[in-house]
């Protein structure tokens, strides 16, 4: 059986990406006659990449699945960066992909016992639709008590659009949460009928604005490392590096860890708070044993 939603969903990207171009940025003469179209038109693009005007109107309605060469000339036509020209095929090749409840997701054994070798750095293992599998002491310290959220509402995004306290953590709160859309958006990518994944943008699209506007612009990021800028209410501001590790045994689980530089203020409020959270009762190690 064959899923036509992520041809349609292929359709709305490729029109935003004709929109956000002009006729000059693809070395066509402009009139300066006004157009009646944001960007380039459609029959503009389907000269580009030598297709019909019709075969590509098809296309843009969502109504034919289309070939990788065809891909290939549209991801140049269109100007697409790696993270689009990713998002594209992945479209593409999802038309086969039928919706499935999958089961309740576990973390990962050895990612586990790595977040206890990590007391001093926040770690938190990231799951499918960036559900909060697990997190290490300075995680909860440095976020939030993962323990007192439900276990149903412990998901990155969720927590990010509708929590007042999550939200405020962070200095630059739009830029991150920008990047947390365009994240969903190449997951959604993957498998677009997923059921756990249409239910949660369904309601952060109820829930706020931003992530409506956000999911319909169809912006893409795509990193998988940066920086984040904190203001935590019990040790300041921080400027922390984060990255991921994607886990070998279930590359939908990934291991996402913050640091600061050494001898920076960051670090040392990471000490600190690193130093609340330790167990008391555990006995100091003999350092010249």
């Amino acid at each position: 059986m064959y899923s036509k939603a992520p041809l349609v969903e292929l359709g709305e990207f490729l029109k935003v990406c004709r929109a956000r171009l002009s006729p000059r940025t693809v070395g066509l003469p402009e009139s300066g006659a006004p157009r009646r179209v944001k960007g380039l038109r459609r029959e503009e693009v389907a000269r580009l990449a030598g297709l019909s005007t019709d075969c590509y109107a098809r296309l843009e309605r969502g109504r034919v699945p289309v070939s990788r060469p065809v891909l290939a000339r549209l991801v140049r036509v269109l100007h697409l960066d790696d993270a689009e020209r990713d998002h594209l095929f992945a479209l593409a090749a999802q038309g086969d992909c039928l919706p499935r409840r999958r089961p309740a997701q576990k973390v990962q054994p050895q990612l586990e016992r790595l977040l206890d070798e990590l007391p001093a750095t926040p770690a938190l293992v990231l799951g499918r639709h960036m559900d909060i599998l697990a997190w290490n002491p300075l995680a909860a310290a440095l976020f939030t008590d993962f323990h007192r959220v439900p276990e149903k509402g412990r998901n990155y995004a969720r927590l990010l659009f509708t929590e007042a306290a999550f939200r405020d953590l962070y200095l630059d709160w739009s830029t991150v949460a920008r990047s947390c859309v365009a994240q969903l958006r190449l997951l959604a990518a993957q498998c677009p009928e997923e059921p756990g994944l249409t239910a949660l943008v369904g309601e952060l699209s109820v829930a706020d604005a931003d992530f409506r506007r956000w999911w319909a612009g169809r912006h893409l990021v795509g990193l998988r490392v940066g920086t984040k800028r904190l203001r935590h209410p019990l040790v300041g501001d921080l400027t922390l590096d984060w990255d991921s590790l994607t886990c070998s045994a279930d590359p939908t689980q990934q291991l996402v860890i913050l640091t600061a530089e050494r001898g920076t203020p960051s670090h040392d409020g990471l000490r600190l708070l690193a130093s609340w959270t330790a167990d008391p009762y555990e006995p100091e190690r003999d350092v010249t044993a």
